[in-house]
């Protein structure tokens, strides 16, 4: 089982308009209504790999009970949710048909109490026991302390499971100096992270603050990974246009699958490369196109070289 940790846990809600304009009234075209928040769309794409995934963080209110009522009805998934009394946040993604970009409106999301920060700490360490994976994804709500990643790979690492961190901020910060066996951040988050814009620099910089493996995401011109194993460059034949939210989660997807089937580096990263662009042809974050996914298989480029034995 792979476990994935959404603090702040959402519904995400997709508006199409033909042509997003400021200071104007649009006419939705389509309504989508997804569960969301990056680790929910982690466990959606590995399911949807026949990876079994159970699912943890924060719920409450209707709309908490909605995106609980969703997540069950996805095969090979477990909802682990563990309640809260103030109510689950909303996302709005607005999608441009005409240019085909995305405007992204992420509410905060619910306030935390110690007890029920207390509360999750106990369930999690339960399910980390009984995980082959554990990925750390996104955001804090309030209350949450701004150091709770850090204390949530430490637990993952004192039970021998593999960890994986994708945040931003202080929390990434304070994160990766617990020594995640993967992190993942975006250009903009590792340069923040390193005060390098020179993505390799910053790789190396990142693994020295304490990851055991970088592997960052350069939107379309792929991924970078640093790693004790050696340092690859995973590419796309081509650039895919549609709607990037997700893009990133799926990232993580296809490097913990690739991590559960046990495939080398290189595997793994062409695996996370055709994902994350399938997942930009998909209307919504946490679904791929699969054709494309399984065409792009056998198109990604990987350069690099393994580190000398």
């Amino acid at each position: 089982m792979i476990l994935t940790v959404t603090l702040n846990t959402a519904l995400d809600i997709t508006y199409r308009v033909r042509s997003l304009r400021p200071h104007t009234s649009h006419r939705v075209t389509d309504v989508v209504e997804r569960p969301g928040g990056k680790g929910v769309n982690v466990a959606r794409v590995l399911a949807a790999l026949g990876h079994e995934v159970t699912v943890t963080g924060f719920t409450g209110g209707a709309t908490g009970r909605l995106v609980q009522e969703q997540l069950t009805a996805v095969p090979g998934l477990v909802d682990a949710l563990v309640p809260v009394t103030g109510p689950t946040r909303r996302t709005v993604a607005v999608v441009d048909e005409l240019t085909g970009d995305t405007t992204q409106l992420n509410e905060p999301g619910p306030t935390v109490t110690s007890a029920e920060w207390s509360a999750f700490q106990e369930a999690y360490e339960d399910l980390v026991a009984a995980a082959e994976a554990v990925a750390l994804c996104g955001s804090l709500p309030p209350g949450v302390p701004v150091g709770a990643y850090a204390g949530l790979v430490r637990a993952a690492k004192a039970a021998g499971v593999p960890v994986l961190l994708d945040t931003g901020g202080e929390p990434l910060r304070r994160g990766v100096a617990a020594r995640p066996d993967i992190l993942k951040p975006n250009a903009d988050e590792l340069a923040e992270l390193t005060g390098s814009h020179e993505p390799l620099r910053a790789t190396q910089d990142a693994r020295r603050r304490g990851a055991r493996a970088v592997v960052a995401s350069l939107g379309a011109e792929g991924l970078l990974a640093a790693t004790p194993e050696g340092r690859w460059r995973a590419t796309p034949p081509a650039r895919v246009h549609g709607n990037p939210t997700g893009a990133g989660d799926s990232v993580v997807a296809g490097l913990l699958s690739g991590l559960a089937d046990r495939l080398p580096w290189p595997d793994r990263l062409t695996r996370a490369t055709a994902l994350s662009a399938a997942t930009v042809r998909a209307p919504v974050a946490g679904e791929f196109d699969r054709p494309l996914y399984e065409e792009l298989l056998n198109r990604v480029t990987v350069t690099g070289e393994a580190t000398a034995a």
